[in-house]
């Protein structure tokens, strides 16, 4: 990431936007948004594939009767920005579920999954889809749902103002597809 360049745009920002860059609040403004820009798009550089092999640690499962076994977890806090506004997408919990095929994910690794994917410029639907795909890879499964709600700064803060909007994407892949018991697994509790 070049954080030179960031910082001499959001100089310019300032500039175009009438303040001055120069002020006492502002001077370091251009740095900070630089950093904080790294640390936001991280998952930037990663493809998803490079996100399922940085997080794909997983354990044998040792249970005979696979078919029945679902691992779910919910309300993974993510955050992101709109890549049609640069907006902050917030109060965003992703729901995800997947049916191990032999091996499961360490837990702390789906949390990190959805962290990183969630760190690129985005829409909630890719989101959604780079995640299951990210697990399926990670977990070696096929099987995998995953639901996020969120709240999207370019609904609530400019344009309509709706506070109260939320947004609700689900993503099915496998047996989720078609499975509607699989499927309200997803939904929150």
């Amino acid at each position: 990431m070049d954080t030179k360049a960031i910082e001499y745009h959001i100089r310019e920002i300032l500039k175009a936007i009438g303040e001055d860059p120069e002020r006492e609040g502002l001077r370091e403004t251009p740095h900070r948004v630089a950093k904080m820009y790294e640390e936001v798009f991280a998952g930037t550089g990663y493809s998803n594939h490079e996100i399922a092999e940085m997080f794909g640690k997983t354990f044998e499962t040792n249970n005979t009767d696979q078919e029945n076994s679902v691992v779910i977890m919910r309300d993974i806090s993510v955050f992101s920005y709109c890549e049609h506004h640069m907006a902050l997408m917030y109060d965003m919990h992703v729901n995800v579920a997947y049916i191990p095929h032999e091996r499961v994910l360490g837990l702390s690794k789906i949390a990190r999954i959805c962290d990183m994917a969630a760190k690129r410029l985005q829409l909630q639907e890719r989101l959604g889809h780079d995640i299951a795909e990210i697990i399926s890879e990670a977990a070696g499964s096929p099987d995998v749902g995953v639901q996020i709600s969120g709240s999207h700064s370019c609904m609530t803060a400019r344009g309509i103002k709706n506070v109260s909007a939320q947004t609700v994407t689900k993503t099915f892949l496998g047996a989720f597809k078609t499975d509607k018991e699989l499927q309200n697994l997803l939904e929150d509790v």
